[in-house]
């Protein structure tokens, strides 16, 4: 896998560092450019939560394309070490909070802000993309009333769909696939129909 790179908006071309290890699984640039253009301009002056945010490669290009703030969540002392140079390289710093927690800790926790976009993005093959689903749904106000839940996953772990009777805030209204990679594109249930009247 080639540098990861910002590759658009104000930090264009500036290189990332990866995080040291196989404990993260940093998204490509053809994934992450898909990924911005379906979110498109709506990105300007939004919010993103990065729940298990690696190298921050998806926050960051969020700031860099106009994004207002985003809150970095990971466990791992290098990923937050990681995301912190990356913020520092692309003069980013100032739009942005990184938090050494438990993702699940975090996302149980008193909310204190709501978000435009929620990303997950967790390691792979362990389910854990699930319990985080389940977890926003469980504690929804973490996300805006019109806002994503977007997450990350390999297509072979896209088996039991957690919708099927357990999500009772959030209903799945898109999907992606890109080689190895899968995204699935959640909303607030009811917010899908209540736009397009």
């Amino acid at each position: 896998m080639g540098s990861l790179r910002v590759i658009s908006g104000t930090a264009k071309g500036r290189k990332l560092h990866s995080v040291p290890g196989d404990t993260t699984r940093p998204i490509t640039d053809r994934v992450k450019e898909s990924l911005f253009n379906i979110v498109g301009g709506d990105i300007i002056n939004a919010s993103l939560l990065d729940l298990f945010a690696g190298t921050g490669s998806v926050g960051i290009e969020a700031l860099s394309r106009g994004a207002k703030f985003v809150r970095f969540i990971d466990i791992n002392t290098q990923a937050i070490k990681t995301i912190k140079f990356n913020l520092a390289n692309t003069e980013l710093v100032s739009k942005a909070e990184v938090h050494r927690k438990d993702a699940f800790v975090y996302i149980h926790s008193s909310v204190d802000r709501e978000f435009d976009y929620v990303y997950i993005a967790p390691p792979q093959y362990k389910d854990l993309w699930k319990r985080a689903l389940l977890s926003v749904d469980a504690n929804i106000n973490w996300l805006a009333s019109d806002g994503w839940v977007i997450v990350q996953i390999h297509p072979l772990e896209y088996r039991d769909e957690p919708e099927s009777g357990y999500l009772n805030r959030l209903i799945k209204f898109d999907d992606r696939k890109y080689g190895s990679t899968l995204l699935l594109f959640y909303q607030r249930v009811g917010e899908r129909e209540q736009s397009n009247k």
